[in-house]
């Protein structure tokens, strides 16, 4: 039976990545359709210019703004939780539902829960982001008993520069943390070019390959009450039941 779901997206202003790639995933699911609204982003660090960016009451009515399009969940499509701080993407995800009445997720939170269903705790970890941010998602992801056994990152301040990487040199840092041995390996940030090539480096390595932007939208699909196995083919993550 074809599933009829709309899903809000809180999109990072400079992201040029996961809307493209989320309607790419989303034409071999009928029915399903992607909406997003922006926020502004373009800069990730540890400043407080950088935290700025994520403050709740622009992400409150943007999600108000999406609710009217009577989607049925909203997803922060953003990794700003892993270094900010998960209880900063519960708290976000509790207002956004108090003030829309409509479930929520974050990027974030969907990888959490997706490593959980693996019954994954040694995590790979793949960024563009600067070691300051990496050593927090680090420790971030530590503090909810996951372990990261091996990471790279690119020293890039971003945002929109996050997606002039080419899908190469992410394939070539996943292919490096793979040799730690990880449970999993999280490609994480929503405007990172990992999503089309981790169905494939899943089947070379062996190990689930957890793109955020497919991750992202497992949750959302999630949180819905929809069924995201259709979308097997581009990832594991799709597989798992929420």
């Amino acid at each position: 039976m074809t599933q009829t779901l709309r899903l809000g997206m809180l999109t990072p202003s400079s992201n040029t990545v996961l809307e493209p790639l989320t309607a790419a995933m989303l034409a071999d699911l009928p029915g399903v359709t992607a909406h997003a609204a922006r926020l502004r982003v373009v800069a990730i660090n540890l400043g407080e210019g950088s935290r700025a960016q994520f403050d709740p009451a622009p992400v409150l009515a943007a999600a108000e703004l999406l609710a009217d399009a009577r989607v049925h969940s909203i997803c922060w499509n953003g990794t700003s939780g892993s270094w900010l701080g998960l209880d900063q993407d519960r708290a976000l995800c509790a207002a956004i539902t108090a003030a829309t009445g409509l479930p929520a997720i974050t990027a974030t939170l969907a990888l959490l829960r997706a490593l959980s269903a693996l019954g994954a705790t040694r995590l790979g970890l793949v960024t563009p982001y600067l070691a300051e941010v990496q050593t927090a998602i680090a420790g971030r992801m530590a503090a909810e008993g996951i372990a990261c056994v091996a990471e790279r990152h690119l020293e890039d301040p971003g945002n929109y520069s996050f997606c002039e990487h080419d899908e190469a040199t992410i394939a070539a840092m996943v292919r490096a943390v793979a040799a730690a041995g990880p449970q999993a390996i999280a490609i994480h940030c929503t405007n990172f070019r990992g999503g089309r090539i981790a169905p494939a480096l899943e089947a070379e390595l062996g190990i689930p390959v957890l793109d955020s932007v497919a991750v992202a939208l497992w949750g959302a699909i999630g949180v819905a009450g929809g069924d995201a196995a259709p979308l097997a083919r581009h990832g594991r993550v799709f597989a798992l039941p929420w």
